[in-house]
This record gives structure tokens, sequence and C-alpha cells, in this order.
């Protein structure tokens, strides 16, 4: 996993000086992943068909997620080639918490209005929080028909 964390810093420092990688650096970037995921295809190896027995055999988690990575390794690795891309999904993965987290609480949204609403004002929160506004600003200003 270090090893990807490095990928990353190596991409971010291009990234602030506005700089590509040439196509060895990419071509040595996918070596390593592919090394990464065969080593783990040693540890995880796929499941043998026993006779007399029909249909797919069930494969483990890591074997299947293995067999992922090998497959859409170009979108994985896209963060080293495209700088507009990023190594982690957080930022979309946080703005999707926070209405599972109500539905959880409450149980669901009673009206598609009312969960389209909540949508709305969290998007436009979480955004003007993204351009550094502070929250308790951005409420005020909206509470008294100032908004940003």
């Amino acid at each position: 996993m270090s090893r990807c964390v490095d990928a990353n810093k190596l991409c971010e420092a291009a990234r602030k000086k506005q700089t590509t990688f040439g196509v060895d650096d990419i071509a040595a970037f996918r070596t390593l992943y592919d090394a990464i995921v065969h080593a783990g295809e040693q540890l995880n190896p796929e499941a043998i068909k026993t006779a007399g027995r029909q249909g797919p055999v069930k494969q483990s988690v890591a074997f299947n997620l293995l067999k992922r990575f090998r497959l859409h390794a170009d979108a994985v690795l896209l963060f080293i080639t495209d700088h507009a891309v990023p190594f982690t999904n957080n930022l979309g993965e946080r703005a999707v918490r926070m209405p599972k987290v109500k539905q959880k609480i409450s149980g669901c949204f009673r009206t598609v209005t009312g969960a389209d609403n909540f949508c709305v004002i969290r998007s436009c929160l979480d955004t003007l929080r993204k351009q550094g506004y502070g929250m308790l600003e951005v409420l005020l200003r909206a509470f008294t028909d100032n908004p940003i």
C-alpha cells in the first residue's frame, strides 16, 4: 500500500509543478501496479472447480477484487496520466454520506420533495464550505435574505 501512496505523492508534486509524466514514467508506474496485483493473486489464487459440480465456482472476495483491479487497471491508474483525477474519491463519498446518515436516523425521507430539498441545501452548504466560507456566516446570510 505504501507504494501506492508514494505514487500519489509523486503525482501531487507533479500537479503542483504543473508537469506531466513521460511515457517511461507511466510504464514504470504500471509495472509496479502489475507487480502488486500479481503478488496479491499469488496469495489469493482462483478457486478450482471440483468434479461433479455444475455452475461457476464461488471465488473469494480478495480474488474478485484483484480480478477487478486487473480488468480496470487503466481506470485505477488514471490519476497518474490525468492530474484532474483525484487519487481517491473521498469527496464524492463524503457528499453522499450525510443523506445516507439522515436516512438511517429517521428511517426514510417522508416525501421526495423533502429529500430533494435536503439534498439541495446540503449541496449548497458543502460547496460553500469547499470555497472557504464559514457555515455560521452562510446560514446567517441565508436567513437574513442576503445569501452568498
